[in-house]
């Protein structure tokens, strides 16, 4: 799919960026473009060492981009770093440029969970999905130094945690009025409901380091002789300092069982009221967030009315879980 946004890079720029940062003598023997990502260039790379790379380029600047998504690569560079010094399983980082955009990552060997589920028997993708939530929880093992979006700006960042989502909230419902995108409900009663949670909000006090993006396509897994298993996370762009429980959105979007699965490996217990009632603005959020993106990243039609369909779809019932 072609997205507006992604920079178009040909073999030969690719091959340049890692000429000139990779310790060489470098040869190249492959080449492969990913289209399916909504955001950055990525590129594969087959060296004549062995070595698989991908290049990751983000968009240029000066593009019209979400107010969250300025500085994304420095982002997930951020995120790489310190989620791998925590051991979260990663692909190595051969390279990061925060202020130029550009990072390069090995290539994973795995293929991504949707593509593997077919092969999967339910016990095995349970075990995977259990899997997923304890190495997951190694990411909220690292602390910010304040609360929100690690951006040179600073914007979105507090010394409280309800100061800094709420900020997040004005800025995805800014983008929104920006934008003229649909709302179930008017922004000024969204943003009411979610402000009047400021207490529940400010139980958290610490800054977790939360990925916030681990949908089934950012997990890689492989098959190994003793069964499934994950082999590496990917795409830390939407990485944040928050509360852990947000990183919960994203491991819960399989079957009730599946999500039962990844909350247990994530907690090791069941969430409590005041857990499940912020896990619910956090899927606000996220789906805010999908609803604003479609007037920026160029989506076909079809794309689009399909990511409003669903994230209408939840907000709907996220907010009626606020009023209930």
């Amino acid at each position: 799919m072609e997205i507006a946004i992604r920079p178009k890079l040909d073999r030969a720029d690719v091959e340049a960026i890692v000429v000139q940062h990779l310790p060489g003598p470098v040869e190249f023997v492959g080449h492969q473009e990913f289209k399916d990502g909504f955001f950055n260039a990525a590129h594969a790379l087959e060296l004549a060492d062995g070595r698989h790379v991908v290049v990751k380029v983000a968009p240029e600047k000066g593009l019209k981009l979400l107010r969250y998504e300025v500085d994304l690569m420095a982002t997930e560079i951020e995120c790489f770093e310190r989620g791998l010094a925590a051991g979260v399983p990663m692909p190595k980082l051969h390279y990061g440029d925060p202020e130029g955009g550009v990072m390069i990552i090995d290539r994973l060997k795995g293929v991504t969970l949707p593509n593997a589920r077919p092969d999967m028997s339910h016990a095995d993708l349970l075990a995977v999905r259990r899997e997923i939530g304890v190495l997951s929880a190694r990411f909220a093992t690292v602390t910010g130094e304040r609360f929100g979006y690690p951006r040179k700006s600073g914007r979105t960042v507090a010394d409280t945690w309800s100061e800094s989502f709420l900020a997040m909230i004005d800025d995805v419902l800014a983008d929104i009025a920006e934008n003229g995108s649909p709302l179930p409900r008017p922004a000024e009663e969204i943003a009411a409901l979610i402000t009047a949670e400021r207490d529940l909000l400010d139980e958290v006090t610490r800054p977790a380091l939360v990925h916030f993006d681990l949908w089934d396509g950012n997990v890689f897994v492989e098959r190994g002789e003793s069964g499934w298993r994950v082999e590496a996370f990917i795409d830390g762009e939407r990485a944040l300092y928050g509360d852990p429980i947000a990183e919960i959105v994203s491991l819960s979007f399989g079957s009730d069982e599946e999500t039962a699965a990844a909350v247990d490996g994530f907690l090791g217990r069941q969430m409590t009221a005041g857990e499940e009632r912020r896990l619910a603005l956090y899927r606000i959020y996220l789906m805010l967030i999908l609803v604003a993106e479609c007037d920026v990243r160029g989506f076909d039609e079809e794309q689009t009315a399909h990511q409003l369909e669903w994230s209408t779809e939840s907000l709907v019932k996220n907010l009626a879980l606020l009023e209930g």
